[in-house]
């Protein structure tokens, strides 16, 4: 079946389904397959369960609303481009190393005070996820904000093949699935294609004009700056204990929020320039803001019967984790304790990274300090503080050595799950 002909019956079944455990009756599922799952296998049951048509790439599964296809995944992917083709209202792409997910929230939150926005649900940013976030669009929406991940080489090319955006924000460019990537120098080549995508199409980027690297990436490109120093917005720090409070001096008002950590300065600058380049008025911006509550262990502040804990432990990789220790360390608490997870995806940078947050924790003269992860362990031998192999050792360590009183940071990778120590924290 050729797509305008598959986009025929998705505009009759405008819900796209890839788990059967989430069939929604009428959806199109789509039979997506990896190393250790194959979605064909589910064909039928998925018509059991209601959904309208299937895609499959597997000649035997034989039913008339089956549509058999050379590959599925493909499919899913120009189904998506050529309903993106279809929409005639601004798409703004997101990417970045660190801070894209909070951003992308914040920005979503900011529009919705003015518009009919959709948006990248949770972490649906990867090559089957941004497909599934565009056939989410629908047709009376006003703005979509979309975001894109990568860990190898060329990744937002391709992605950006599919989103085509109007607008354009990278975060940042740090140090993440170096693995993947083979190094920064691949990090910045495959982030930079957002730009050039978006210099193709003669769009508009916004760039933090305290980032160098930004500025000269997008350089000859048209762009809205925001930041510290001069731009479309400028704003800084007015407080950050406990919650991140923004002075922007041309609101001439002061805008708090939920959030902790001032690595969360440009994520909120960002947001608010791309509100006010949207229209939206200060007073809307401000009462969003205060509105807007983090989730999912990003940047919040959970209070226990015992101790005050800084969540950021969603997601970690050297940038990130050296902003969040920064943070935590420029806080005045009579207290303070680090529970730090290891960083995954670093492949033969490894042991050096994790080196350098030891040698940074050494340094520090007024922090207890944890570690959990057997990167950690490989590299901790007589360094301060305690390393453990897994969070279940140092949960059962906490059952006997109960932290009270204390300002506590966890932070890692989520595959280490530090949130699973909470229960004695």
């Amino acid at each position: 079946m050729l797509i305008p002909d598959l986009y025929l019956l998705f505009l009759k079944h405008p819900s796209v389904c890839i788990d059967t455990r989430t069939i929604s009756p009428g959806c199109i599922f789509f039979c997506i397959h990896g190393e250790s799952f194959d979605g064909n296998t589910f064909a039928h049951k998925a018509l059991e369960l209601g959904a309208a048509y299937v895609v499959s790439d597997d000649a035997a599964n034989v039913h008339p609303n089956i549509v058999l296809v050379d590959s599925v995944l493909e499919t899913l992917q120009l189904l998506a481009a050529y309903h993106r083709s279809k929409i005639n209202f601004p798409v703004i792409g997101i990417t970045g190393s660190n801070g894209k997910t909070t951003s992308k929230e914040l920005i979503s939150h900011l529009l919705m005070a003015k518009y009919k926005v959709a948006f990248t649900k949770g972490n649906f940013n990867n090559h089957i996820g941004v497909p599934l976030t565009l056939l989410s669009i629908a047709m009376d929406d006003e703005i979509a904000v979309v975001e894109m991940g990568a860990n190898h080489p060329g990744e937002i090319q391709e992605l950006c093949d599919i989103v085509n955006p109007d607008f354009g924000i990278i975060t940042n460019i740090g140090s993440a699935h170096l693995e993947g990537f083979g190094g920064l120098q691949g990090v910045i080549n495959t982030k930079k294609a957002l730009y050039d995508s978006i210099s193709k199409r003669n769009g508009v980027l916004f760039v933090n004009g305290n980032d160098d690297l930004l500025m000269e990436l997008s350089d000859g490109v048209e762009r809205i700056v925001y930041g510290t120093k001069s731009g479309f917005l400028v704003g800084d720090i007015d407080q950050k204990d406990p919650f991140l409070s923004v002075n922007i001096p041309n609101a001439s008002r002061i805008f708090e929020t939920n959030l902790i950590g001032t690595y969360n300065l440009p994520n909120i600058l960002a947001a608010v320039a791309i509100a006010r380049y949207f229209k939206i008025d200060f007073s809307d911006i401000q009462k969003s803001l205060k509105e807007y509550v983090p989730s999912n262990n990003r940047s919040q502040l959970l209070k226990t019967e015992r101790n005050e804990i800084f969540m950021d432990a969603y997601n970690a990789n050297p940038s990130s984790m050296k902003v969040a220790i920064e943070h935590f360390l420029s806080l005045n608490k009579v207290k303070k304790v680090a529970i730090l997870g290891e960083m995954r995806e670093l492949g033969e940078y490894s042991q050096q990274e994790h080196a350098l947050i030891i040698e940074t924790m050494n340094a520090t003269s007024d922090v207890d300090i944890y570690y959990v992860g057997d990167e950690f362990v490989k590299t901790h031998h007589q360094s301060k503080g305690i390393a453990f192999s897994t969070p279940e050792q140092a949960l059962v360590y906490f059952e006997t050595h109960a932290l009270s009183n204390s300002y506590i940071l966890l932070k890692g990778s989520r595959g280490i799950k530090l949130e699973t120590l909470l229960p004695q924290l």
